[in-house]
């Protein structure tokens, strides 16, 4: 297994999936997951769900800049720390972000997302 090539898998299908479907990013967390949007904690596939879905646009693009990722641990874990820019619809200006995700394999062979944390970058 290559780091790298799973983690920008991972990162194209999260973001491609948030861009068009948001509410198809549930499979991707499990109960014991945890995002952390901009300071506010959420715990639970339906309550990151939710938050994700509920978010005040209907449209946006990401488009990302760097990916960087580590194995984390003897479970086969890995840390995936991206950073990009947001474009909402009808805004002229784009905001930058960085997000960075705790994947953890399932039995199954895929990954899912036990941590995420997610900030705007203020200049």
């Amino acid at each position: 297994m290559d780091p790298d090539a799973v983690s920008k898998a991972f990162v194209e299908h999260y973001y491609s999936t948030f861009d068009t479907n948001r509410t198809g990013l549930a499979g991707l967390y499990h109960e014991t997951s945890m995002l952390t949007f901009e300071g506010q904690k959420f715990q639970g596939a339906q309550n990151i769900t939710n938050k994700i879905a509920g978010l005040p646009f209907q449209q946006c693009q990401h488009q990302i800049t760097t990916v960087d990722c580590q194995p984390s641990g003897p479970a086969g874990g890995m840390l995936v720390f991206v950073s990009g820019n947001l474009q909402l619809a009808g805004e002229h200006h784009a905001l930058k972000f960085s997000q960075m995700f705790h994947l953890m394999p399932t039995p199954q062979g895929s990954f899912y997302v036990l941590n995420d944390i997610f900030r705007l970058n203020y200049a």
